[in-house]
């Protein structure tokens, strides 16, 4: 079959198209006929070789990809027979899946809507799943002041509008026009270009002066600055990665003093509670297919193409969900 295969770690170009033997499932296994695989940014670290150790000590060469949609193909010794046909989503281990087939644990798999698109489903999978655990997480109130850092990506595509059905008021700030466009078009109050002198000040003005809740993906100084603009007393910050390559710095008299909250969230923990994965995703899943959430594809890419979709990724010259298609 064709998948993309990591020989060297290093720039884009090193993701190369070839042939490589078929999965087979193995007990607790189950193949996927891949429609759509999502691209993620670590991924984009992994190839690079600044996040090797996210293999798991997969020795190269290695085919890349985690979140999968398609059609159950084959299942493992001991499996559901009954699941072949049917159109999940589904995790590998952290590799295969930037491939025409790919092997998943049959505990992964979570069953696409009738109505639902498989590029629609995995462009919401594991982010959307991401930004609702994010709501929960931050505690967000009807009439809270929300900012939302990077909210053109995968994951602020999705929070600014299950921040909007809770009620807050929502502040995106992405760069550029485009960015922007799309974030007002999702249903922000307000949008602001975080790549221009002053955009704080912006931020203060459309929110009345601070805000109760960011969430912050990009740390840095853009992160430092968001923090800034907590509300004294209530204002609380979740921390979900460091896209800028820095990390937010924050001494903890800061917190004491201004009475705020600063917390991180990783997905890590709610993937290894499938029951509690499973429930957010069919949460986000749920409205997307009554119609209450629009999923965002910005970017599909031939399976051929999987380096421009990596350097795009990297150029944070994508909105929304970056997919590959076998």
């Amino acid at each position: 079959m064709r998948a993309v295969v990591l020989r060297e770690f290093g720039p884009p170009d090193r993701l190369t198209i070839g042939e490589v033997p078929d999965p087979r499932p193995g007990a607790g296994q189950v193949t996927v006929r891949v429609a759509a695989a999502g691209v993620q940014f670590l991924e984009t670290q992994v190839r690079s070789g600044a996040m090797r150790g996210a293999l798991g000590g997969a020795a190269l060469p290695v085919v890349l990809g985690k979140e999968v949609a398609g059609t159950v193909a084959e299942v493992g010794p001991g499996g559901d027979p009954a699941l072949v046909g049917s159109l999940v989503l589904g995790s590998t281990a952290g590799t295969g899946g930037y491939a025409e087939t790919a092997a998943v644990p049959a505990d992964s798999l979570i069953p696409i809507p009738a109505g639902l698109d498989p590029h629609d489903a995995v462009a919401l999978y594991r982010y959307g799943a991401t930004a609702q655990g994010l709501v929960c997480a931050a505690r967000v109130a009807p009439g809270d002041r929300v900012l939302v850092l990077a909210a053109g990506g995968a994951v602020g595509t999705v929070l600014v509008q299950l921040l909007k059905r809770l009620g807050a008021t929502v502040v995106g700030a992405a760069r550029g026009e485009r960015k922007l466009d799309l974030v007002a078009g999702l249903g922000a109050d307000h949008v602001v270009d975080y790549s221009q002198p002053g955009w704080a000040d912006q931020v203060r003005a459309a929110a009345g002066g601070s805000v109760e809740v960011v969430f912050d993906h990009v740390g840095g100084t853009l992160g430092r600055q968001a923090f800034e603009l907590l509300t004294p007393g209530s204002g609380r910050q979740v921390v979900f990665g460091f896209s800028s390559g820095a990390p937010l710095e924050v001494r903890p008299v800061e917190l004491v003093g201004r009475g705020l909250t600063l917390s991180g969230f990783s997905t890590g923990p709610v993937w290894s509670r499938p029951a509690q994965a499973r429930e957010l995703v069919t949460e986000v899943l749920d409205l997307a297919t009554a119609g209450e959430l629009t999923p965002v594809i910005g970017q599909r890419f031939p399976l051929e193409r999987a380096a421009d979709a990596h350097a795009a990724v990297e150029a944070r010259d994508t909105v929304g969900k970056t997919l590959l298609l076998p």
